[in-house]
């Protein structure tokens, strides 16, 4: 008997993680079907039912391959990075939203939904996220919990711009500022300030993956000899906006920060219940805290 005949597109994803792979792509199986479905118009599950393509989308396919290869991010390619409910817009100028972050905007979204539940009836709960990015965790927030305003603010400007694009038609009021200053009129009066800051010490740059290094923007990953120096800044910042007394604040940092972070908001005496939280993949994560009563 012949050997069935492998589809073109078949042989095309072989060869793409092959080329992945070798150039140490960390998922090269994934990153090649991810840009092949990509290039189809179809979700990735439905990759097996597509047997052929035209040439014209075969060289398409293998440009993009080729510059997955040379290390540009995937979701540079596809113009698309997922982020729990969303799918937001993003390329080159702005930090890809990871997966770890998602636990931490889960963790800002159930505790905003219990301040609900426990506070008054009808009162209208104000959120600020610190150092916004592409908007992820604000569009999350102010799509999944209702009676919440939502602020963010971010200083670079290609960022803000994609921040911009991400949070059109959302609920959420976006500035362009510095996340040390920004909303002054709000101090005193939030109910929950959460943060991705950059926390990657300077002395790390030949540890950081190459996509990470050469094409997220540098003031999302930065951040002092020690990684720390934005962390600090949020915490001035979130002392001030909360609300005291009950105020909740929380902040990414690295997962050798698990004690460092969290010992920044314990040191200042501003904060109670400062607890450091783990990720999906059991590493420390996020801190948070409680503002106290001056």
């Amino acid at each position: 008997m012949s050997r069935p005949r492998v589809s073109l597109v078949r042989g095309l994803l072989d060869q793409a993680a092959e080329q992945l792979a070798a150039t140490g792509v960390a998922s090269p199986r994934f990153d090649a079907e991810e840009l092949l479905a990509h290039v189809l118009g179809v979700p990735r599950s439905r990759l097996g039912l597509c047997t052929d393509m035209p040439p014209a989308a075969q060289d398409r396919y293998a440009h993009l391959v080729a510059r997955r290869a040379a290390r540009e991010p995937l979701q540079h390619l596809t113009g698309k990075a997922p982020f729990r409910h969303l799918e937001l817009d993003v390329g080159p100028g702005v930090f890809v939203p990871r997966p770890e972050t998602e636990v931490v905007a889960g963790w800002a979204i159930d505790a905003l939904q219990a301040t609900k539940r426990t506070g008054p009836p009808g009162a209208t709960l104000t959120a600020v996220d610190l150092c916004t990015g592409s908007g992820a965790i604000a569009a999350s927030i102010a799509g999944e919990v209702t009676g919440v305003r939502v602020f963010a603010v971010e200083l670079d400007d290609a960022a803000h711009a994609w921040a911009a694009r991400n949070l059109a038609g959302t609920r959420v009021t976006l500035v362009h500022g510095d996340a040390a200053s920004a909303f002054r009129e709000l101090d005193g009066t939030v109910d929950l300030v959460v943060a991705n800051p950059p926390y990657i010490p300077l002395e790390a740059y030949d540890g950081v993956e190459q996509e990470v290094r050469d094409h997220d923007p540098a003031l999302a990953l930065w951040s002092g000899d020690d990684g720390l120096d934005a962390i600090r800044m949020v915490e001035r910042s979130a002392r001030r906006l909360l609300r005291p007394g009950s105020g909740l604040v929380v902040v990414e940092h690295a997962d050798v920060q698990g004690e460092s972070a969290p010992a920044i908001f314990a040191a200042t005496g501003h904060w109670s219940r400062v607890r450091d939280h783990t990720d999906l993949a059991d590493r420390p994560r996020f801190v948070t805290a409680q503002r106290i009563r001056p």
